[in-house]
């Protein structure tokens, strides 16, 4: 559904979990996200969260997959699940698994979920090269650098993102490490960009804050797509 979305030329929201909170991920769906993401086997920065295993988080997932969301997954870093919990992650419903491409392992191609290899602030053409090399996979423009998470979109960010999506010939994700706005929906849609995945940078953890930050940006990407 996320994927079909974007190549019909809508421009869908989606929701990055900066914790695995029932609440938070209801406070998404409200807003109007078209999609969620969990993650597993992996410290996030942004949020300072730990996510466990796919045993350990096989609870919150069950619970997600009951909002009837599109879901992508963060399927880790280093440690990544077994080709049985990628085909059980893909019996709850999830559609894709998201990674840096150096953390690529073989079992992950081998499962019925769909690739998004997210390249990183030092990513060139290479490693777009390496994703086009993958059948089926998609990218996540991840490019941005830590010391600039939560700046204003500007300019070169788009400009950027736009070689990307050309380089690419694929549907391109781009997530908010920049603190997308409401405002900043046209300029990514005109750079190319297939899809927004809305991370705490935007979201903050909390459910109300979270609905307040996502509404809009999901208004104004209807209005474009």
């Amino acid at each position: 559904m996320i994927e079909a979305a974007m190549r019909a030329g809508q421009l869908p929201v989606l929701v990055s979990l900066g914790r695995h909170d029932l609440e938070l991920a209801k406070a998404a769906v409200d807003a109007g996200a078209f999609g969620l993401k969990f993650h597993l086997n992996a410290w996030h920065r942004a949020s300072g969260t730990t996510f466990g295993s796919f045993a350990e988080e096989r609870g919150f997932i069950e619970a997600l997959a009951k909002l009837g969301t599109p879901m992508l997954v963060m399927s880790g870093q280093e440690t990544q699940p077994s080709l049985a919990e990628l085909e059980a992650l893909a019996d709850y419903g999830v559609e894709g698994w998201n990674i840096y491409l150096k953390h690529v392992q073989p079992q992950l191609l081998q499962s019925r979920l769909k690739p998004i290899l997210a390249l990183d602030s030092d990513s060139g053409a290479a490693d777009i090269a390496a994703i086009r090399a993958i059948p089926g996979a998609m990218v996540e423009a991840s490019i941005g650098r830590f010391a600039e998470y939560g700046q204003p979109l500007n300019d070169a960010d788009l400009a950027r993102f736009a070689e990307i999506v050309t380089q690419a010939g694929r549907p391109v994700i781009a997530p908010s490490q920049k603190r997308f706005t409401a405002g900043d929906m046209a300029g990514l849609k005109a750079a190319g960009i297939g899809a927004v995945l809305l991370g705490v940078v935007v979201t903050g953890l909390e459910p109300e804050g979270l609905r307040r930050a996502v509404a809009p940006i999901v208004e104004a990407a209807g209005r474009l797509g």
